[in-house]
C-alpha cells in the first residue's frame, strides 16, 4: 500500500477539523455519546476525502496509456461515422512473422 500524499493528508485532516466543528455547531450536543458519534464521523469523512484525492501523476499515466493504445484508437472527430480507426500494423523489414515468434519460443 503507497504511502499517503502531502495533499491527502493536508485534505483528510482540513476535512475531519472542519466537519467536526460544522457537526458540533449544527448538533449542539453536550453529552460525551454524541461528542463521539460525531468525532467517528468526522475521522470517517476524513479518511474517505483522503483516499479519494488524486494521486500524483493519474492523470500523466492515464494520457500515457491512451497514448500508448494509438491515437488512430480514438472516434475520429471529423467524420459523421461511429467506426474507430485502427493503427496499423507493423511490418519488420525482411523477417516474416512466422521466424519472430520462432525466434522467442525456443
Amino acid at each position: 500500500m503507497p504511502r499517503p500524499t502531502a495533499a491527502q493528508l493536508a485534505y483528510g485532516s482540513a476535512t475531519v477539523i472542519f466537519s467536526t466543528l460544522a457537526m458540533l455547531l449544527l448538533s449542539q450536543t453536550r453529552n460525551g455519546a454524541g461528542i463521539a458519534v460525531i468525532a467517528v464521523a468526522a475521522l470517517a469523512l476524513g479518511l474517505l476525502v483522503a483516499m479519494t484525492a488524486p494521486l500524483p501523476g493519474a492523470f500523466h499515466v492515464a494520457r500515457r496509456t491512451a497514448r500508448r493504445a494509438g491515437a488512430g484508437a480514438q472516434l475520429p472527430s471529423s467524420a459523421g461515422t461511429a467506426t474507430a480507426r485502427l493503427p496499423r500494423q507493423r511490418t519488420h523489414a525482411g523477417v516474416s512473422s512466422e521466424a519472430r515468434v520462432s525466434e522467442h519460443s525456443r
